[in-house]
């Protein structure tokens, strides 16, 4: 086994511990066929591999090593953070791996690399299999993957006995340094599994380029062949080599379909509570916020409903709202007077004015709103099916007098009753009520409907009339 970590002093203090790491960034960096990774965070109580690959990483160190208690000093000091930065090359892996009393040991793993042989029935396997590659680069490794390189003669992943370690404690075993350094491994290949494959002795850059160069060669054969399809049995003069669209489009099916849609949750999740005995910073209002985060749960429940609708894509676009439609919106889903205040004065409008815009929003959402605070003249065509509808809803001698007041409003004479056009083309009703008009229905198309259901609510003490 070998000695200490070279530059390291004999009571295995830290000094000069790190030297030939310090060229590397702290990124996952690459020097060549080497990547250095900057120490991980502490693991907490999670699990060091979460995906299969990861997991059959630590089978292979838990398979292998002797000494279970070992292990578990190792897993503690992965967890608690006392492994350094990990560098990663064909065959080897090291790190610096730091003891409770403050040591520290360099310690390594080698796993055998392939041999050239074994690598270009790897490449030529990817090559025939080009979802292979696109899951790789996706920092995937799906299982049928590792299958067929077995079906090749090529183990990618470890097995018993494959991890041997080395470290400067000169344990013959997995010591807690090593077995430390394979679980925070676990970690990296979790994140991209091309660093197995640089263990195994290629590194990204020049796995893709082998891959490209193989593509390319295979192209131009099978252009070369004769009965390809092509008019004169091969690559024409100055064609530049590339893959058939016929060999692209047949790969098509190497790719596993996209999984279906989770399940609609039947209700909003519950934002986080935020009463907590803690102060808020300044200008941080809990309860405008905790309210604030239950809308967007609900908004995005209804957004996700939408989507997921099978005629979701011949629905027109919603309109996105103004600032001050939005605070009409959340205003009306709230019986907080002070958050309704605080939409007030964020909205630029009075209290009155809001619960009139509060009103209106329950009548029907912006349109309605829209004919609250501005005018909208009907159409030539409109007013004249308008007055057709009136006049047959009503006897002769009967129909209410309506006095025009601009702007697609009419008032009923010696009434406190207003019916309202709207861009949308629906007729709203109002009623005056304390000397101010406000919304007393929803909107339709029949302006008969909507006035009849205006003067039948109609209250002797809002007798005042007036466009």
């Amino acid at each position: 086994m070998s000695g200490r970590y070279d530059g390291g002093s004999e009571d295995g203090s830290t000094d000069g511990a790190m030297e030939g790491f310090a060229h590397h960034a702290p990124d996952g960096s690459t020097d060549g066929d080497e990547r250095t990774f900057a120490a991980l965070a502490p693991a907490g109580g999670r699990a060091f591999a979460q995906t299969w690959w990861g997991r059959a990483w630590l089978k292979a160190l838990e398979d292998t090593a002797l000494d279970a208690q070992q292990l578990k000093r190792g897993r503690r000091q992965a967890r608690e953070g006392a492994v350094g930065a990990v560098s990663v090359r064909p065959g080897r892996i090291t790190a610096v791996v730091h003891d409770r009393d403050g040591t520290a040991q360099r310690s390594d793993v080698l796993l055998q690399q392939l041999s050239d042989e074994e690598w270009d029935r790897f490449l030529d396997m990817a090559v025939d299999r080009a979802g292979h590659i696109a899951a790789l680069l996706d920092r995937e490794m799906p299982p049928h993957l590792v299958e067929d390189a077995a079906g090749a003669g090529v183990e990618l992943l470890p097995g018993i006995g494959d991890l041997e370690p080395e470290c400067g404690c000169e344990a013959w075993d997995h010591c807690p340094h090593s077995a430390a350094l394979c679980y925070q491994m676990a970690r990296l290949l979790d994140q991209d599994p091309f660093v197995l494959l640089l263990m195994r002795g290629r590194s990204e850059r020049r796995l893709l380029d082998e891959l490209q160069v193989r593509s390319v060669a295979r192209a131009a054969r099978t252009k070369e062949e004769p009965g390809d399809g092509t008019d004169d049995g091969g690559a024409r003069s100055g064609e530049e080599a590339g893959v058939p669209a016929v060999a692209a489009f047949a790969a098509r099916d190497l790719l596993p379909p996209l999984p279906a849609p989770p399940p609609l949750p039947p209700e909003p999740g519950q934002p986080p509570a935020l009463d907590t005995e803690g102060t808020p910073p300044a200008g941080v209002d809990a309860d405008a916020l905790e309210f604030l985060a239950a809308d967007a749960a609900a908004r995005a429940l209804r957004l996700l409903s939408e989507a997921l609708h099978p005629s979701h894509e011949q629905q027109p676009e919603e309109p996105e709202l103004t600032p001050g439609q939005d605070a009409v919106r959340l205003a009306a889903m709230t019986s907080d007077q002070r958050l309704v205040a605080r939409l007030a004065s964020g909205s630029g409008r009075r209290l009155a004015e809001l619960d009139l815009a509060v009103r209106a929003w329950r009548y029907g959402g912006a349109a309605a709103l829209s004919v609250l605070e501005n005018t909208w003249p009907p159409e030539p065509e409109a007013l004249a099916r308008a007055t057709a509808a009136l006049d047959a809803a009503w006897e002769d001698g009967d129909r209410p007098r309506l006095r025009a007041g601009g702007g697609g409003r009419w008032t009923v004479a010696e009434s406190s009753v207003q019916l309202r056009y709207g861009r949308d083309g629906r007729w709203w009703p109002y009623r005056k009520e304390r000397g101010r008009w406000a919304p007393a229905g929803p909107g339709g198309p029949d302006p008969a409907a909507a006035l009849a259901d205006a003067l039948a609510e109609d209250t002797p003490w809002a007798s005042e009339s007036g466009a």
